[in-house]
């Protein structure tokens, strides 16, 4: 496994009002925070908050390419964007344990914190198709480029970790520094990841390494 440590590219917030940062999203344009009661969006350029979605907001967040997905008292809302409004639910695998939230090829993936697990899941109907475990407590998820992270969050230590979707190994691990803590996590597509910060109520860019093209596939 290759271990280094994590780069802090950029620090956004704190936010307005906000005191805790769980899910993280990115629709392209807006990063997305979950931080309770609200979705809030800001500028990746500027920082500045660009507006909220009333809706409960307590863990991971993701986006399809034109809904907003979001997890909240043990269950996974898809929500129009533009109007806020709840359009269907699902339950979240491991219920008020669900975690982190990604979109990847017409499935959502989710985390479970303390049992340790990434499970892939059908959006429409919540059915449980494949899981891995982590030996770590597994907080944020994403997918970017074929390759599946998440974070890691356990004993005051967080990490940004690359691991094989089929069975759970790790292949690469970025280490936050002390006192850093990872929640949700989501990749702007490119060469960063957006991390939310937990009680410290910010989000920090972490820049992605290159790929690695000769060994890990």
């Amino acid at each position: 496994m290759n271990r280094s440590n994590a780069t802090i590219v950029r620090e956004y917030g704190p936010f307005p009002g906000v005191h805790q940062v769980a899910g993280v999203s990115y629709d392209g344009q807006q990063v997305w925070i979950a931080t309770g009661k609200t979705l809030s969006a800001f500028d990746p350029a500027s920082g500045q908050t660009l507006h909220a979605i009333e809706v409960a907001a307590d863990a991971g967040t993701a986006f399809d390419g034109q809904h907003l997905f979001q997890i909240a008292e043990g269950r996974i809302h898809k929500i129009d964007p533009a109007s806020g409004r709840v359009l269907s639910s699902i339950p979240a695998p491991g219920g008020n344990g669900a975690s982190g939230l990604a979109w990847a090829e017409g499935s959502l993936w989710v985390g479970e914190y303390r049992e340790r697990k990434i499970h892939q899941v059908d959006p429409e109907t919540g059915a449980v198709l494949s899981s891995i475990e982590s030996n770590r407590f597994v907080t944020g998820v994403t997918w970017v480029d074929g390759e599946l992270w998440h974070g890691t969050w356990e004993d005051d230590a967080s990490e940004l970790r690359h691991v094989d979707p089929r069975t759970g190994a790790v292949l690469q691990s970025l280490e936050m520094p002390e006192g850093m803590s990872v929640s949700g996590l989501e990749s702007d597509g490119s060469g960063q990841f957006f991390c939310g910060g937990g009680n410290s109520g910010k989000v920090r860019a972490v820049r992605r390494p290159e790929r690695e093209t000769d060994g890990v596939s």
